[in-house]
C-alpha cells in the first residue's frame, strides 16, 4: 500500500470512529488505539505535506488563531421563531395554517428546542467550507477554525445524501461537561461559568481554536436548508442527514395532528430534567416542505413553524429601585433594579417595568419582594408583588415627570402607553440612539464604528446627529480613546462605504417612527425616491399596499420637521443613495400593477422566491392566501387540491410558470 493510500485509509477509520463515539454514542475501539492511530496519521501528513486535507480529523486539535472574526452575509436568511405559551396559541397557530393552505390535514415534527448557539455550516462538493454565527439573521460571524474542533460535526459527508446544502443546528454544552468545566476553574480559584448557553456560546469566539478543541462542545442538528430539493418532508431531510453522519436528536418525532403535538409537549415539559442538555421548550414544524414553500415567511419568522415555550422559572427578590431609561424615539422605559438573584442561570439585577400602567396594575413599590421571570423575553420581567413581605411604611410608586437625562417634562399621549421626552435634538440618549440605529448592521451597516464609539464621538462634540459622520476625519478621531490609527482608518472608510448602501436601507436608517424594515422597502419601492416621498400626501401614502393611517401621519410629521429635512438634504449632497438606483429600476415595471397573485406548488424554471421577486419587481402583490381580491394563481406540480378547488368556486384564473413569464415579458 502506497502512503497517500494509507493516509486515506487512516483518515476514513478515524471519521468513523469519531462518528460512533461522538453521534452514535457506541465506540468501537478504545481511547488508547484512537490515539495510536491520530499520531500515525499525524506523522505521516507531517512527513508528507503534499497530502495535506484541511478537513483531516488531526485539524480537530485546532492551533490556528483567530484575531478578527469576519462577518458574512448568509445566504438564506436565519430568521427567528414566534413563540407560544399555550395550547391555545397553538390551535389559533393551525386554524391559520389551515386557511392559507386550503388543506383538511397537516402532519407535523416535534423537536426539543436546544438552548445554546445558532450555526449555519456550509457545506460544497460534499466538504466543510463554512460555519457561521447567527448574529442578526442577515449576518454572522465566520466561526470555521473554530467549529472544526467539534468532533460530532463532519467535517466530509457523503454527496449521495446533498452535495451543496446548509446544515442548521444549535452548539451547546452538556451539562455533564459544563458541571466537570466548572469544577475544574473552582478547583483553581477562578470564578465558575454562569451556564451551559452563554459559555458554547463564547466559546465560539475564543481565538485560539486549541482551546476550544479542550471544551466539550457539541453540535445538535434540526435544519437542512437545501436549493436541489432532495427530500419531500422535513423528517425525511434530518433522517437522511442522521445516516450521513449529522449528529439529529433521536427526540424528533413525526405527529399526525395536533392532539399528538401536545401529548409530545406534555411529556417533555415532565422529562426535559432527564437530559443531558438544557432545553426550554419544543419547535413545532409543518412537515412537508412543499407546504413549507408555500407558507413562507413574514417579516421575521416562518410562518410553518412555532415554538412552544415551557413554563419560565420564577424566583422572588427586593426591588431596590426605579430608574428610567430614554430610548432613541424619546420612549421612557421604567427599570426595576433588584437585589441580584440567580434565575435560568443567569444573575439578574434589572428587570422591565414597561410602563407607567404596569407599574399602577401590579401596584410595584420600591421595597417590596418582587416575582421575576424571563418567560419568552431576553429581558427578566416582574410578574407581581408579595404583598405579606411589603414594608410598613411603603409608598405607591409617583412615575417619572421629568426626562430623567435632560429633564424636560414629559409628554404622553392619549391612547400611548408610554411616556416620551419631547426633546428630541437636545437628549443625549435620543441623540446618540438615532446614530447607533442609523448605523446598525439592518441600516448603514458601518464597519468600524460601534455604540460605545457613537457615544463617544458624541460626548467628544464631534458628532450631533447621523449627517456628522460624513463630515468626520481620521485626524479627528485618532486622539479618541482607546483609538488607533489603523481603527480610525477603517470607521472613515466604513462611513465612505455606507454610501453605496441601498435606498430601502438608507429609509429605515432614518429612524422614522414606524417605518421599518418592511415598510421602508414599500415605500422606498413605490415613491422610488426621498424627494418624492417628502412631498407625499397622505392620501397619497395610504394608497400604498399595507401602509396605514398611523404610518402615513409619522412619514407627514417627520418630514414637516425642517431639522429632519436638513438631515436629509445633508445627505444627499454627501452621496448617500436616496432613490432607488437607474439598474434596479430597469428591473421593475408597472405590468402587474393592482394584480394580487397566490404562487403553489413546485416549479422548475424559477424558484418559488425568484416567482415572488418577479410579481412583485412588476407592481404585482403577492398573497399567501387565496380570496375575492386574489386575480391569479401561479399554479406548479402538486397544487393542493383543496386549493384548487376554492380557486375554482371563486372562479379565480390560474395560470401556469410558463403563463406568467409570457406576462410579464
Amino acid at each position: 500500500m502506497n502512503i497517500q493510500q494509507r493516509i486515506q485509509e487512516l483518515r476514513d477509520e478515524l471519521n468513523q470512529h469519531n462518528y460512533n463515539y461522538y453521534v452514535l454514542d457506541k465506540p468501537t475501539i478504545s481511547d488508547y488505539e484512537f490515539d495510536v492511530k491520530i499520531r500515525e496519521l499525524q506523522e505521516l501528513e507531517d512527513k508528507y505535506p503534499e497530502f495535506y486535507d484541511p478537513n483531516s480529523p488531526t485539524q480537530r486539535v485546532g492551533g490556528e488563531i483567530t484575531k478578527n472574526f469576519e462577518t458574512v452575509t448568509h445566504k438564506s436568511r436565519m430568521y427567528s421563531l414566534d413563540n407560544s405559551y399555550s395550547k391555545e396559541d397553538l390551535i389559533d397557530w393551525e386554524k391559520r395554517l389551515h386557511r392559507l393552505l386550503g388543506v383538511a390535514d397537516i402532519e407535523y415534527t416535534c423537536e426539543l428546542k436546544y438552548d445554546g448557539a445558532s450555526i449555519n455550516l456550509t457545506y460544497e462538493n460534499g466538504q466543510l467550507v463554512s460555519a457561521v454565527t447567527r448574529g442578526d439573521g442577515i449576518q454572522g460571524d465566520d466561526v470555521t477554525t473554530n467549529i472544526k474542533t467539534i468532533r460530532s460535526i463532519p467535517l466530509v459527508v457523503n454527496t449521495n445524501f446533498a452535495s451543496d446544502f446548509q446544515m442548521r443546528g444549535e452548539i451547546i454544552l452538556p451539562l455533564e461537561g459544563f458541571n466537570k468545566m466548572n469544577e475544574e476553574r473552582i478547583d483553581i480559584g477562578e470564578e465558575p461559568y454562569r451556564n451551559p448557553r452563554n459559555t458554547a456560546s463564547g466559546s465560539l469566539k475564543l481565538q485560539d481554536s486549541a482551546e476550544v478543541a479542550k471544551r466539550p462542545l457539541d453540535c445538535l442538528l434540526y435544519h437542512l436548508v437545501d436549493e436541489g430539493q432532495h427530500y419531500a418532508t422535513h423528517f425525511e431531510s434530518l433522517d437522511n442527514a442522521r445516516k450521513a453522519g449529522f449528529k439529529v436528536p433521536d427526540t424528533l418525532k413525526v405527529c399526525k395532528n395536533l392532539e399528538e403535538v401536545l401529548e409530545f409537549l406534555n411529556y417533555w415539559d415532565v422529562h426535559r430534567h432527564d437530559l443531558p442538555y438544557e432545553t426550554d421548550g419544543v419547535v413545532v414544524k409543518v412537515n412537508s416542505i412543499q407546504y413549507q414553500e408555500e407558507l413562507g415567511y413574514t417579516a421575521k419568522a416562518p410562518r410553518w413553524a412555532i415554538a412552544y415555550k415551557f413554563k419560565a422559572e420564577q424566583v422572588s427578590t427586593v426591588l431596590n429601585e426605579i430608574s428610567y431609561q430614554v430610548g432613541r424615539t424619546g420612549a421612557i422605559t421604567p427599570v426595576a433594579n433588584l437585589e441580584p438573584v440567580l434565575l435560568a442561570g443567569t444573575i439578574v439585577k434589572r428587570a422591565s417595568l414597561h410602563n407607567a400602567d404596569q407599574i399602577e396594575k401590579l401596584d410595584v413599590r420600591v421595597g417590596d419582594t418582587v416575582y421575576v421571570e424571563k418567560g419568552g423575553e431576553i429581558i427578566p420581567k416582574i410578574m407581581g408583588v408579595d404583598l405579606t413581605k411589603r414594608p410598613a411604611d411603603s409608598q405607591p410608586t409617583q412615575y417619572a415627570t421629568h426626562c430623567p437625562v435632560c429633564h424636560t417634562e414629559l409628554v404622553r399621549t392619549e391612547g400611548d402607553a408610554k411616556h416620551y421626552c419631547p426633546n428630541e435634538f437636545g437628549c443625549a440618549p435620543q441623540i446618540t440612539g438615532k446614530i447607533q440605529h442609523f448605523i446598525s448592521r439592518k441600516a448603514m451597516d458601518i464597519d468600524g464604528l460601534g455604540s460605545e464609539t457613537v457615544e463617544l464621538l458624541h460626548k467628544e462634540g464631534l458628532i450631533r446627529n447621523y449627517a456628522d459622520l460624513y463630515d468626520l476625519t481620521v485626524d479627528q478621531v485618532i486622539p479618541l480613546e482607546r483609538m488607533a490609527e489603523k481603527s480610525a482608518q477603517n470607521m472613515i472608510d466604513g462611513i465612505e462605504k455606507s454610501k453605496e448602501i441601498p435606498f430601502e436601507k438608507v429609509l429605515f436608517a432614518l429612524g422614522i417612527r414606524f417605518v421599518g424594515e418592511t415598510v421602508a422597502k414599500k415605500l422606498a419601492k413605490h415613491f422610488k425616491s426621498i424627494d418624492n416621498l417628502m412631498n407625499a400626501s397622505f392620501e397619497e401614502l395610504i394608497a400604498v399596499d399595507e401602509i396605514g393611517d398611523k404610518i402615513a401621519e409619522s412619514v407627514i410629521q417627520f418630514f414637516d420637521d425642517k431639522a429632519n429635512v436638513e438631515l436629509v438634504n445633508r445627505l444627499k449632497n454627501y452621496g448617500v443613495q436616496l432613490e432607488i438606483s437607474a439598474e434596479e429600476q430597469a428591473n421593475q415595471t408597472d405590468k402587474l400593477s393592482g394584480k394580487v397573485f397566490v404562487v403553489s406548488g413546485v416549479f422548475h424554471q424559477m424558484s418559488r422566491n425568484e416567482l415572488k421577486k418577479a410579481i412583485e419587481d412588476n407592481g404585482g402583490k403577492v398573497s399567501s392566501s387565496i380570496s375575492k381580491k386574489t386575480s391569479f394563481i401561479v399554479a406548479g406540480d402538486n397544487m393542493g387540491p383543496s386549493k384548487l378547488a376554492k380557486a375554482q368556486d371563486l372562479g379565480i384564473e390560474i395560470i401556469s410558470e410558463d403563463d406568467f413569464i409570457n406576462m410579464i415579458q
